[in-house]
């Protein structure tokens, strides 16, 4: 290897000393940091807060200092069903409640995946890969379908947040110790020849320590709950004894398996029109696996169009933390304009910031809304954030321009009415399993 010689720190120290525009974007940068020294402000007035169409939601959420985006961008999906449907001003459900089922059942697929690579070796990439954050916040959405099917769902109000839900470090660094500790213990008792009945045994054990904990640290879920909900008529409409699945399909009542996520990956590994899964993905152990279609983005842009026009918001999931200006609440690549400021061109494409880990879905929102042109193409989407009224935007809401949604969106999830007949029966082909390190195994948090 060859270092960097005082040749080269005195060329480094020169370049930047002769220009003068160096100078004055550091001033302006090391006072007020990257992102504000490089707004361009000209931009941000081209990407106004109207839209041709647009949902109404009821108040914006907040997922805090925690992981949840996913399940806050699920139950932000849910309640608008709910609150057109019974014409409420707002409601809100429990994202506590399937947080907590989802680190219970991320803690039992972990340790069934321990099982099945016992014979890996420790410090093996797979291993590695399984152990590196069995218990991570973050998700996907047939993730929180799979809870949902199996605990359904409560008002906030059955099961509101805990100190340990809003901020969520040091809640998931002792379970996850408790966790890694039973990994080892399973492996040895596997390497020593402990038949199947043995394992299950020892695994339910710290299963039990870990619900134990889940339920000190978020409080023990309700089975059954009385709810009363008055709309904006002033009609009360009340449930006693009543179960979370019996609440979900009284008040929300989506086939869930009518829903289909669609990404868009223009890698070569990759073929379009063809369904991917990723190997060691998923919390619930005996639920339906995370399965998506790979499509071109305007085929992904026409559903989503399609069912934001029906009045129905889009979960999606995209890397948040490229190009975001959070106090104007705008997602656009000229509107961040660092490339000028750095005196740098970034010419990653898509495909390749996938390949080299430079972009990856990382953030789960909302589309309630896009702004067609006179063509009737977007120009401009309404996005539905989770980090509350005060982080930014227009009162916790963003914007975001067609092109940076061709760049950074990942994956939307849509009803599979809104899909071509010829796109529906792709979902009938078989299913390509990817790596557990591949960048569409990521979670959003």
């Amino acid at each position: 290897m060859k270092g960097l010689s005082n040749k080269n720190l005195a060329d480094f120290q020169k370049n930047f000393s002769q220009d003068g525009r160096n100078q004055l974007a550091a001033n302006n940068a090391v006072r007020n940091g990257v992102l504000e020294s490089s707004t361009n402000y000209a931009r941000t007035r081209e990407l106004p807060f109207t839209f041709s169409i647009d949902l109404k939601q009821g108040k914006i959420t907040n997922q805090k200092a925690s992981g949840r985006c996913w399940i806050f961008a699920a139950t932000n999906v849910l309640r608008y069903e709910m609150i057109q449907k019974f014409k409420l001003e707002t409601f809100e459900l429990s994202q506590n409640y399937l947080f907590f089922y989802d680190k219970l059942e991320k803690a039992n697929y972990y340790l069934e995946s321990v099982l099945k690579t016992v014979d890996e070796p420790i410090d093996g990439r797979l291993f590695s890969f399984i152990n590196a954050n069995p218990l991570q916040d973050g998700g996907q959405w047939d993730m929180v379908a799979n809870l949902i099917r199996k605990y359904g769902v409560v008002p906030k109000e059955a099961y509101p947040d805990a100190a340990s839900a809003t901020s969520s470090r040091f809640f998931d660094q002792y379970l996850t110790t408790r966790l890694r500790e039973g990994a080892m213990q399973l492996r040895e008792l596997a390497t020593q020849g402990a038949k199947s009945m043995v394992l299950q045994k020892k695994k339910i054990a710290v299963m039990d320590d870990i619900y134990r904990m889940l339920c000190i640290s978020l409080g023990q879920p309700p089975k059954t709950f009385d709810f009363t909900m008055r709309n904006k008529d002033n009609k009360v409409t009340q449930d006693f004894g009543i179960t979370p699945q019996e609440f979900f399909k009284k008040y929300i009542g989506l086939n869930l398996d009518d829903y289909v996520g669609l990404i868009h990956s223009p890698q070569k590994s990759k073929p379009y029109n063809q369904l991917y899964t990723v190997k060691f993905l998923g919390n619930v152990a005996e639920g339906k696996d995370i399965v998506y279609l790979n499509l071109p983005m305007e085929k992904i842009k026409k559903a989503a169009i399609s069912q934001l026009k029906d009045g129905h918001p889009v979960w999606f999931g995209s890397d948040c933390s490229k190009f975001g200006l959070r106090n104007e609440g705008v997602f656009d690549r000229k509107a961040t304009d660092v490339e000028n400021l750095f005196q740098v061109t970034y010419h990653f494409d898509k495909a390749q910031a996938l390949d080299y880990g430079d972009s990856a879905m990382n953030h789960a929102m909302v589309l309630l809304g896009v702004n067609l042109n006179q063509d009737k193409k977007p120009d401009r989407w309404r996005i539905e954030n989770s980090w509350g009224k005060d982080a930014g935007g227009h009162d916790g809401y963003y914007v975001a321009s067609d092109e940076w949604f061709d760049d950074y969106v990942y994956q939307v999830v849509v009803n599979k009415k809104y899909l071509d007949k010829a796109t529906k029966e792709l979902l009938k082909g078989e299913v390509t399993a990817l790596e557990p390190w591949d960048p569409f195994g990521s979670l959003a948090d």
